[in-house]
């Protein structure tokens, strides 16, 4: 079977997704498995243990110029692509507008993707010839990816599978072994995908401050637009902690991968850093940790959301609660590294 999954994007929700690549290829291991992605991110599914393929695309960019001959261009190119792979099945977990048009390109027989609620938008369903509920007892959304793998008439199992990126350190690791450090570190993530995530530059200026006195040299790693405020929190440290060097997905892996511990906010380095192994504590303020949260045996939330009662199951924002002190947080960080497993 010849089977294309669609997630596009974003880094966090890519991670979430690996449990179902996996899954698919556990039940299925005849499957020829190719995963369709944004450019940016394809360093996050090329190579890993259950991707045969990969085809990459540029919807932002598409979605700038949709009359330039370039973007002609490269849309042939992945239509000429997705026609000469000619799927069986095309398995679009993200539910967006965008992903169900590239699911729509595949020119696949079953094209199956996520029921509502579980699917936020409502026209991606017009593209769909099946749609498969999420999970009704689990709140996280790898659990609801997992049920997925019902498309390939596979059962999914009661446990959720943690994101694993040990396959992707091993890589990094032996391309950018310059961004290897000796001495033990932390590092400070201050940014998200929407401002109202984001931890304060003084908290976590403050943080730094205390993580340095524990004898941890403190980096602040950065991505897009992220820069100013990285430069913030090192200002506020007061000579605790530096700016990282600028990093690609790769060279951030080996970064996040070394370090003694790693605290940021709900934003897709956290579950990068999670999937890696490294003891990492997230702090959610508009979002609820039990449907997003990262997974792992090392690692913490802790969350200023106001959490209602149940989870909802299409999206994670909740309203905001007070933002947790750094000495609240510095807290969580010694009860979460005291309570590592020892092997």
């Amino acid at each position: 079977m010849r089977l294309a999954l669609i997630r596009l994007s974003a880094l966090g929700d890519i991670i979430h997704t690996w449990p179902l690549a996996q899954s698919l290829r556990d039940n299925r291991p005849d499957l020829h498995l190719t995963w369709v992605v944004e450019e940016p991110f394809r360093s996050l599914v090329d190579g890993h243990p259950a991707v045969d393929s990969v085809i990459t695309v540029a919807t932002k960019r598409w979605r700038k110029a949709p009359f330039a001959p370039q973007t002609r261009a490269e849309t042939d190119v992945v239509m000429t692509q997705l026609r000469e792979l000619a799927p069986d099945l095309a398995l679009d977990s993200q539910g967006t507008f965008k992903s169900a048009w590239i699911t729509r390109w595949t020119g696949a027989g079953k094209r199956i993707g996520l029921a509502r609620p579980w699917r936020r938008e409502l026209l991606p369903g017009l593209v769909y010839t099946q749609v498969l509920p999420g999970s009704r007892t689990q709140p996280h959304v790898v659990a609801t990816n997992l049920m997925l793998v019902r498309a390939v008439e596979a059962q999914p199992g009661h446990e959720i599978s943690a994101p694993d990126g040990h396959w992707l350190l091993k890589r990094s690791n032996e391309r950018y072994p310059q961004v290897r450090r000796n001495s033990p570190y932390a590092v400070l993530l201050p940014g998200a995908g929407h401002p109202s995530k984001v931890l304060g530059t003084d908290v976590l200026g403050d943080l730094a401050r205390r993580l340095a006195s524990r004898g941890l040299e403190v980096l602040v790693a950065w991505g897009p637009g992220e820069l100013e405020r990285a430069e913030a929190v090192v200002a506020v440290a007061d000579g605790a902690a530096e700016v990282a060097p600028p990093t690609s997905l790769e060279e951030l892996t080996v970064l996040l991968g070394g370090a003694s511990v790693v605290v940021g906010a709900d934003t897709g380095p956290v579950h990068l850093a999670a999937s890696l192994g490294t003891p990492t504590l997230a702090v959610f303020l508009t979002t609820d940790w039990r449907r997003n949260g990262p997974l792992g045996s090392r690692t913490a939330v802790l969350s200023g959301a106001a959490l209602p009662k149940h989870v909802r199951p299409g999206s994670a924002a909740v309203n905001p609660g007070p933002m947790p002190s750094a000495e609240a947080i510095e807290e969580r960080v010694s009860q979460l590294i005291e309570e590592l497993p020892t092997s």
